[in-house]
């Protein structure tokens, strides 16, 4: 019988469960009496960046090509004798899906009845690799439309663009999904060796949330790891170039055919590097910065929404992780120059008030208690903090300690000149020479 140990907070009302596996698997339980829908994730801290580590146990290092995490992420659905897992997951009355970002991957069901045989789905296609020179090239046509797709989206190449405007090689500045000579050069063996590193339970979160009973759900993970002889795994040596701290290109335009010019200005972090509280104290701060700056209340946005300049879709956020950072802000806009001229002024001078930082202190916690009562979004959010070495419930308690002096002061470090960059997507026939 797993043991498991419980986490509290009675003045949120929550409580979890959590059980480490002999094999470094984590394992954790949150209860949603009364819940229909019951949400389950089997996720791995690895993502689009991690093209570059050392095998644990060895001095090896392995360089793979852009876009392996998200093509591996693919092909784990396919079954050996040529079915499909999501086929499985429907069988059994559940959605099924995946996702892959800079650091993590993502597998996921959704249900209403039939939890245990789900979940025994979920164990074990995650840790049944098969991949072949024939299914891998298939793989790679799918994929290669796919990127080919994303490539025909403004919203994406607003994105990207500004991604590789901002970095010089950090592979944050590539394509989630690579590109098309990227993925043509993966191999059945690249994919192997990234799933027997990154794939392994030691590097791995089970996380279940609904009307379930934990040790029922704790006792299954173990009963199923038991037979799959998985050993304790060194540490994953992920390996990044040195950054500069300056952006590599100041302004990016693209023509492309939409309607009205789309935005999108990046500041990128130097604070990028720090773990745990420190990283989650950070992420806060910059979060309120944003809201306070150009939030729906804030007089920015007001006015720069009242002289037509941005729409009600506008936008400011920060991006954070344990090796880069940076802030977007954008939408559309009829006058990206003049757009561009205002907030670079503003920004730096918008009042900042304790009456704006303690109202909208409230409103975060507001939103971070929703999460209670969205398995999907909490789930989401748990494993976010969870691969970043963060206890999902001190995040109350962090918002609650930031100070006007702390956004003051992330205000002067983040919003930096030399740190700036402008990614425009403009309608074709406004391009220059066209």
């Amino acid at each position: 019988m797993a043991k498991l140990e419980a986490f509290e907070r009675p003045e949120l009302g929550e409580k979890s469960y959590r059980h480490r596996l002999e094999s470094g698997l984590d394992v954790v339980v949150i209860p949603r009496p009364g819940f229909k829908k019951t949400f389950a994730t089997f996720a791995t801290r690895y993502g689009s960046i991690d093209n570059h580590f050392r095998v644990p146990g060895s001095d090896l290092e392995m360089k793979v090509p852009d876009g392996i995490a998200h093509f591996l992420e693919h092909k784990m659905f396919e079954k050996q004798d040529g079915g499909d897992v999501f086929d499985d997951f429907a069988r059994l009355g559940a959605s099924s899906n995946a996702y892959t970002d800079y650091t993590s991957t993502t597998f996921l069901f959704s249900t209403t009845s039939e939890v245990s045989a789900n979940l025994e789905v979920l164990l074990d296609f995650v840790q049944r690799p098969y991949f072949t020179e024939d299914n891998v090239e298939k793989e790679k046509g799918i994929i290669e439309q796919e990127i080919r797709m994303y490539l025909d989206m403004p919203g994406d190449r607003l994105h990207s663009n500004l991604m590789r405007a901002l970095y010089h090689y950090h592979p944050a500045r590539i394509d989630i999904a690579g590109t098309v000579e990227s993925i043509r050069a993966i191999t059945p063996d690249d994919l192997y060796r990234c799933h027997n590193t990154f794939y392994h339970p030691g590097n791995m979160l089970v996380l279940v949330i609904g009307d379930v009973d934990p040790q029922a759900v704790a006792d299954q993970v173990v009963h199923n790891q038991q037979n799959k002889q998985f050993l304790r795994q060194g540490d994953i040596v992920r390996i990044y170039p040195p950054e500069p701290e300056v952006v590599k290109e100041r302004r990016v335009e693209q023509p492309m055919p939409v309607a009205a010019p789309l935005f999108m200005m990046g500041y990128k972090d130097h604070a990028a590097g720090m773990t745990g509280p420190a990283w989650l104290r950070h992420e806060i701060v910059l979060g309120l910065m944003w809201s306070m700056l150009l939030g729906r209340s804030s007089a920015l946005f007001t006015d720069l929404y009242q002289a037509g300049l941005i729409n009600d879709r506008f936008s400011a956020r920060y991006s954070g992780t344990d090796t880069f950072g940076f802030s977007n802000l954008g939408g559309e806009t009829p006058d990206p120059k003049r757009l561009e001229a205002v907030l670079t002024e503003r920004l730096a001078q918008e009042p900042l008030t304790e009456e704006a930082l303690e109202r909208l202190k409230k409103r975060e916690m507001g939103d971070f208690l929703g999460l209670f009562q969205n398995p999907e979004d909490l789930a989401y959010a748990f494993n976010h903090f969870y691969f970043r070495g963060i206890d999902l419930y001190s995040y109350v308690d962090v918002v609650a300690s930031v100070r006007l002096r702390d956004i003051e002061e992330a205000r002067a470090r983040h919003l930096v000149e030399d740190s700036r960059a402008l990614s425009l997507i403009v309608p074709a026939q406004s391009a220059p020479g066209a």
